[in-house]
């Protein structure tokens, strides 16, 4: 029996209250492939095209039936779900999928490690928790360094080597303990300094307590900011910026050399960074991919920083952009992979990253646990949703390519017939963005005030879902674009309903005409 939707006394009132002002605020009761259901006044199944497609966690749609028999077979055969601290789980049968398909695509011979989590979210903040150990780790080198080249500098000195006259400034006018004195003080001090985080203006990536530091929308972020490290954000068409952020924000160790029989003091590069995030297709920036050009910057940098560099492929990535990662095309080589919502098939919920082995700390698996981070349930749901994407010789990335070219052509056109309203039509596959130009200077007071109000794209979403039952949303820092991200299954006549959809605004809004929002 179909489970009823209840009040909203006790949970999401205020998201309620604020949809159904655009009338956005529904009941959904069934879903099927690119289609959800809702119940009219009369009793009657009304069915609405899903654009939004879970934010790019249904590529294969809601309830595939390959998936959902999958599912039920995993329940009627008992599988465990949790088998905590046995070692042996199904998550292992899913790293082993995935690294065949990143290996494949990255080209390389190298192994990926995987450590399983809930959600994006909770990926993304593995992924930094992962780079901060690393950072530590190499923070623990260089003190133990400093501390050998200090027992060596001892020794010499008793064996007659004498301070320089920098070393002996440095001391302030005392001996060679004097000298490690405020080496050692100087050293603690600096070790106190907190870490941070280098990512892209716009880039989003998630709402926990570190993951939205790593989220651009100040709105977001800056009401959490004393609870976790901060992030310095790089234009994404500056990337000669990265270099200037890191002088900006250096930090120096002290070391104690003996050259030449002399005792000097030396400046060692103190890791302030912990990692550099970033989404191959930036999806709540306005689904704006990034450039090869970047791609080679960002990995130039990360290794002369000394930094992984990590791919958020949460929403972009798992074929929606016509291959398993979205990175791929763009010659992104990353060290660590984030991957979730489309990995559970539109049931599960999961998220893993996939960390090269050249960096992987193993005694991390202890760090950070999770009672369904490799649930039995969800990991093989992920298995099957992987098994799906390569079936057929890759044909869902083909699919996801064929079927966003085509929906794209028809955003092009009306961008070519609506050159006032429409401003750009971007992304990749069937992750797709339709921006319209800000209608701050509109002639109808009604369309000003709503974007002035960042409520513009509320009005059209809650026309667009009643006059033409099509579901879509604006991306969150970026009102203006609409994010167009439905299943592989996209048809013909889903895209004539969109093309129809999309002009009927697109002449409300030349037409400066707010009256006619239904």
């Amino acid at each position: 029996m179909r489970s009823s939707i209840g009040s909203p006394e006790f949970a999401d009132s205020f998201m309620i209250e604020t949809l159904n002002e655009f009338g956005l605020a529904v009941r959904y009761v069934r879903a099927e492939g690119n289609t959800l259901y809702h119940v009219a006044e009369d009793g009657t199944e009304v069915g609405v095209f899903d654009a939004a497609g879970g934010f790019g966690s249904l590529m294969f749609g809601h309830h595939h039936p390959q998936i959902v028999a999958h599912a039920k077979w995993l329940l009627d055969q008992q599988t465990p779900v949790h088998t905590q601290l046995a070692g042996y789980t199904f998550a292992l049968n899913l790293a082993a999928e995935l690294n065949t398909v990143v290996r494949r695509e990255l080209e390389t011979e190298d192994r990926f490690f995987a450590h399983f989590g809930n959600t994006g979210a909770e990926a993304v903040e593995i992924a930094v928790k992962h780079a901060e150990l690393e950072r530590g780790m190499r923070i623990a080198g260089l003190r133990d360094e400093i501390a050998g080249h200090v027992e060596q500098a001892r020794r010499a000195v008793a064996r007659g080597a004498a301070l320089s006259e920098a070393a002996a400034a440095f001391a302030h006018g005392g001996g060679f303990e004097d000298l490690v004195a405020e080496v050692t003080r100087r050293n603690a001090v600096t070790g106190q300094r907190p870490p941070l985080l280098l990512a892209l203006e716009g880039g989003f990536h998630g709402k926990l307590i570190g993951s939205v530091q790593l989220t651009y929308n100040e709105a977001f972020r800056a009401p959490f900011k004393a609870l976790a490290a901060q992030t310095r954000f790089i234009p994404r068409d500056r990337p000669e910026l990265i270099a200037k952020v890191v002088e900006e924000e250096r930090a120096t160790l002290w070391d104690v050399v003996v050259r030449d029989g002399v005792v000097e003091v030396a400046e060692r590069d103190f890791p302030v960074f912990t990692a550099f995030v970033v989404e191959p297709i930036m999806g709540e920036r306005g689904i704006v991919p990034l450039s090869a050009r970047l791609a080679r910057a960002l990995r130039e940098a990360c290794d002369t920083i000394g930094v992984p560099l990590v791919a958020d492929e949460i929403q972009c990535g798992m074929g929606r952009s016509g291959t398993f990662l979205a990175g791929t095309q763009i010659g992104l080589r990353p060290d660590y992979i984030v991957l979730a919502k489309a990995l559970g098939g539109g049931i599960a919920k999961l998220g893993v990253v996939l960390i090269n082995e050249h960096r992987y700390q193993k005694e991390f698996e202890m760090m950070h646990t999770s009672t369904f981070g490799r649930d039995g349930f969800s990991s093989l749901v992920a298995v099957k949703v992987v098994q799906m994407l390569e079936a057929e010789d890759g044909k869902a990335y083909q699919l996801a390519a064929e079927r966003g070219a085509k929906a794209r052509a028809m955003m092009e056109a009306i961008k070519a017939d609506y050159p006032d309203v429409v401003k750009d039509v971007r992304g990749k596959g069937l992750m797709l963005g339709f921006e319209i130009h800000k209608q701050s200077g509109s002639a109808s007071p009604e369309i000003r005030e709503a974007t002035e109000h960042e409520a513009l794209s509320y009005i059209i979403g809650g026309h667009l879902l009643r006059k033409h039952r099509v579901r879509i949303f604006s991306t969150a820092s970026s009102d203006e674009t609409l994010r167009f991200e439905p299943s592989i299954y996209l048809s013909d006549e889903e895209i004539a309903q969109v093309d129809v959809a999309f002009r009927d605004v697109c002449q409300i809004l030349q037409d400066q005409d707010a009256s006619r929002f239904a």
